[in-house]
């Protein structure tokens, strides 16, 4: 694939351009393992301003189809506080949990790291992101791999 491609599809994991060239230009990858490590550390890297970048373009996990009105305004409230307080959406990687634990691991994160100090949610976005990226990237390739 050319790198333009790979960075676009790196894109959708992670929306740091930084972070898309950076993976793409240390290709070919050994195997599966070797790729999310340069994704890991590739996200470790980011300076802020790509964080930053990253974040924004991040938005709240879907709630399960069956959730209840009530459940939608609170994680709109508790989202709309996260924003006013952070600066960017919330970030929360759902990976290997079953779909009826989503809505309370999302709603007791936010709330739970509204209480942080803005340099420990800067760590705690930025490992989020992380965690996302891997999970996106390693999907995208489990289902190119059929």
């Amino acid at each position: 694939m050319p790198s333009e491609d790979a960075e676009r599809t790196l894109l959708a994991c992670l929306h740091s351009p930084r972070w898309a060239v950076r993976v793409a230009a240390h290709r070919p990858y050994p195997d599966l393992e070797a790729l999310l490590a340069a994704a890991d550390e590739a996200a470790y890297d980011l300076p802020r301003a790509d964080r930053a970048e990253a974040l924004a373009a991040e938005s709240l996990p879907g709630l399960p189809a069956d959730a209840y009105s009530a459940a939608h305004t609170a994680l709109n409230a508790a989202s709309a506080a996260y924003g006013s307080r952070f600066g960017h959406p919330f970030a929360i990687c759902l990976d290997g949990l079953k779909p009826d634990e989503v809505l309370d691991h999302v709603l007791e994160g936010i709330r739970s790291r509204l209480a942080n100090d803005p340099e420990e949610e800067r760590l705690v976005a930025a490992e989020e992101l992380r965690r996302l990226a891997r999970g996106r990237l390693a999907g995208l390739l489990a289902n190119t791999d059929h």
